[in-house]
This record gives structure tokens, C-alpha cells and sequence, in this order.
């Protein structure tokens, strides 16, 4: 008991230490590639390559003055950072990044690299991650400004729009893998099948279902208000949004939920549509955090490229474009799981 209640303690500590890791060096990786795609140089001054920009970063922003306005309703004002961060990093707890391991035989058996695995774990992620748009939210409305409530409520006017199309792009996996248990959606992926009885082609839904990734990527987007969605912080309409009234590590904590909310929202696109850790040779962390990040860039590409929409344009997209589409692509993949 004490064994397993130590080897479970260590695999929290390594998952959630490396998505910490992961949501402060992509502000690195992003300020580079976006340099890189407007000719410009990015972060070079501080350390290799500007490597320890984040670093200092996080340390100025811990030493900067955390002003609270007087106005502000004081305990929501506090609360909304940990409510937006917090279901960020906990989502990430049933996502399998890899196979079983003994860790060089220091293990008495086994161990799925996986923090837990239950039944309904697609469903845990969908629950967890709906919950960080209270934060912002409530930071909105605890700010007591017009700009910050704005960028709240257009928050939660973007997460509903979008939350049921994205719900819909995955029904389709569903129904072909017949579970919600994560790990049974990545077992259901291994192997080949053959197109035209030459070309291998490896059983990741993303070939069967085309649509509903594509669908599941936009939505990502917009649930992380991610460019051309970034309505709720939009700087030239709303200075900073929901968060205009934030400053020091509370200021920072929005920022590590928006970059721990991209990582786990491309670690669940991989897992469902990517076949998870399955590779060539196996399941490997390595094949895991390769797709990972390559969707990672594509969210980075996205806001170095795409202009943002109107608000109109943002509601029209969601409602009358995606959540038809996905409704189609449900019907056909539902037909196609009968006629199987």
C-alpha cells in the first residue's frame, strides 16, 4: 500500500512539474517562432538564446508590487487566479503519456505512465476543464470593471458556443473506440490497417475522423482563447480584458493557465485523434511529447498569422458553421459504426 501510495505521489510530482515547466517555457517558444515569422530575433539577452527569459520573468513578476484596487470585491479577486490555474494542471491527470515502465528495473512491476486511469476519464477532462471559465469569470465581475466584465462575460458567451461543437467532434471516437476510459481510446489505435491493400495506414481516428479533429483544434483554440478567438483579452477593444486589474504572481497565474490549458487540450487532441504515446516502435513519452508540441506550434502559427473576429463573426463561426458541421460528421460517423 505504502509502495504504491509513493510510486503515485512520484508520478504526480513528475506530470504536474513538467507541465509547470511547459507553460513557462512556451511563453519562450512562442515569443521565438513568432520573432522568427516576422524576421525578427525574439528573447536573446537573457542567458543561451534568451533560454532563461522565463526565469526572469517569474522572478520579476514575484517581486512586483500585487496591487489589489479598492473597489474590487477582495475575496472573488483572489480566488479567480487558482480557480482558472488550477483545473489547468489537474485535467492532465488521466492522460496516458506513454506505455508501462519498470524505470531500469527499480520497479517490483510495471507501471502505466499514467497518473490514473478510470471509466469515465474523457468525461473527468471535459468536467475539469469547463470549470477554469469561472475564474475568469469571477474575475470579470470581482474586478468591478466595465473592460474586465466584458472580457468575463464574452468568456462565457465563447465557452458555450464552443464547448458543444467540441463535445460533438469526439462523440465520433466514441463510437468507434466504444469507451471513455483514455487508455482504451489509445489501445484502440495500435496497429495498421492497409488503403487501396498497399498503403499502411496507422488506426489513428484522426484518418477516420478528419473532421471531428479539425472541429476538436478550432474549439481548442477558442476554449483557450487562443488568436483569432482572444476576444475576452483583446487588448485594442478591452485593454486587457478580464484580467486588466491583476498584477504580480495573479497576473502570472492567468498566463500559466492560458499555456497549461494549451498543453492539455493538445495532449487530449493527440491522445483522441494522434494515438497518444503509440509510435513506430511503441509507445514512448518521446512520440507523445514530439505530437504534443508540433500541435503546440500550430497554436503559436495560428496567432502569428490568423487576424482575430468580430465578435459576431466569432458567435456566427461557432453556431452556425461548426456545431452543423459536427452534427454532420456525428450522423455519418454513427451510420458508419452501424453499418460495421
Amino acid at each position: 500500500m505504502l509502495e504504491t501510495l509513493i510510486i503515485m505521489v512520484v508520478k504526480i510530482g513528475v506530470v504536474f512539474s513538467v507541465l509547470l515547466l511547459v507553460a513557462a517555457y512556451m511563453t519562450w517558444v512562442e515569443r521565438k517562432v513568432i520573432a522568427r515569422i516576422q524576421v525578427r530575433l525574439g528573447p536573446t539577452r537573457v542567458g543561451p538564446c534568451g533560454l532563461l527569459q522565463p526565469i526572469a520573468d517569474g522572478i520579476k513578476l514575484f517581486f512586483k508590487e500585487d496591487l489589489i484596487p479598492s473597489q474590487v470585491d477582495r475575496a472573488l479577486f483572489l480566488l479567480a487566479p487558482a480557480l482558472s490555474v488550477v483545473p489547468a494542471m489537474i485535467a492532465a491527470a488521466v492522460i496516458p503519456f506513454g506505455g508501462t515502465t519498470t524505470l531500469f528495473g527499480l520497479l517490483p512491476r510495471p507501471e502505466p505512465l499514467q497518473i490514473t486511469d478510470i471509466d469515465v476519464g474523457l468525461l473527468y477532462v471535459f468536467g475539469i476543464t469547463s470549470l477554469g471559465v469561472y475564474g475568469i469569470v469571477l474575475a470579470g465581475w470581482a474586478s468591478n470593471n466595465k473592460y474586465s466584465l466584458l472580457g468575463g462575460l464574452r468568456s462565457a458567451a465563447q465557452m458555450i458556443s464552443y464547448e458543444l461543437s467540441m463535445s460533438l467532434s469526439v462523440v465520433g471516437v466514441i463510437l468507434l473506440a466504444g469507451s471513455l476510459r483514455m487508455s482504451e481510446l489509445v489501445r484502440v489505435q495500435q496497429g495498421f490497417s492497409w488503403w487501396l491493400g498497399v498503403v499502411p495506414i496507422a488506426n489513428w481516428f484522426v484518418f477516420s475522423q478528419p473532421i471531428g479533429f479539425v472541429i476538436f483544434f478550432i474549439c481548442a483554440l477558442a476554449e483557450t482563447n487562443r488568436a483569432p478567438f482572444d476576444l475576452p483579452e483583446a487588448e485594442t477593444e478591452l485593454v486587457a480584458g478580464f484580467h486588466s486589474e491583476y498584477s504580480s504572481m495573479k497576473f502570472a497565474m492567468f498566463f500559466m493557465a492560458e499555456y497549461a490549458n494549451m498543453a492539455t487540450a493538445s495532449a487530449v487532441a493527440v491522445t483522441l485523434f494522434l494515438g497518444g504515446p503509440l509510435g513506430p516502435f511503441g509507445p514512448s513519452p518521446i512520440w507523445f511529447i514530439g505530437k504534443v508540441f508540433a500541435l503546440l506550434f500550430v497554436f503559436i502559427w495560428f496567432r502569428a498569422t490568423l487576424p482575430r473576429f468580430r465578435y459576431d463573426q466569432l458567435m456566427t463561426f461557432g453556431w452556425k458553421r461548426l456545431l452543423p458541421l459536427a452534427l454532420l460528421n456525428l450522423v455519418y460517423t454513427a451510420i458508419l459504426a452501424t453499418v460495421r
